[in-house]
């Protein structure tokens, strides 16, 4: 068994300095947190990606959509699924990335050629 007490551990410069708590072929498990006023603009990932608000209050927008996520919150996104995350006070947030690394995360990867 593992366990991480979330709200002790330090993410000193924001966004620059996710902590990995963990990686494996299932999912990667990381630690971020958001500056006040910091922004994790327009992206996408490969990977089904889960969000927890572990500390703060956090914007996600995806589409035409934008939702208040105060502590406790847990919000998903699709692989591919372009959206946004916003922290006007600040945020500390647990994401989960799985499977990890999901299909086409690392550019020019090389598939193996189908078996016949």
């Amino acid at each position: 068994m593992q366990t991480w007490r979330l709200p002790e551990i330090a993410t000193p410069e924001g966004s620059r300095s996710p902590v990995v708590l963990r990686s494996e072929n299932e999912a990667r498990a990381v630690l971020v947190g958001l500056e006040p006023g910091q922004e994790l603009g327009d992206h996408q990932v490969k990977e089904n990606a889960w969000i927890v608000v572990v500390d703060g209050t956090a914007q996600f927008s995806a589409g035409e959509e934008t939702v208040e996520a105060p502590v406790g919150t847990l919000v998903r996104f699709d692989p591919d699924e372009r959206h946004s995350v916003r922290a006007p006070g600040g945020a500390k947030l647990l994401l989960l990335l799985a499977p990890w690394p999901g299909p086409g995360h690392y550019r020019g990867e090389r598939r193996a050629a189908p078996e016949s």
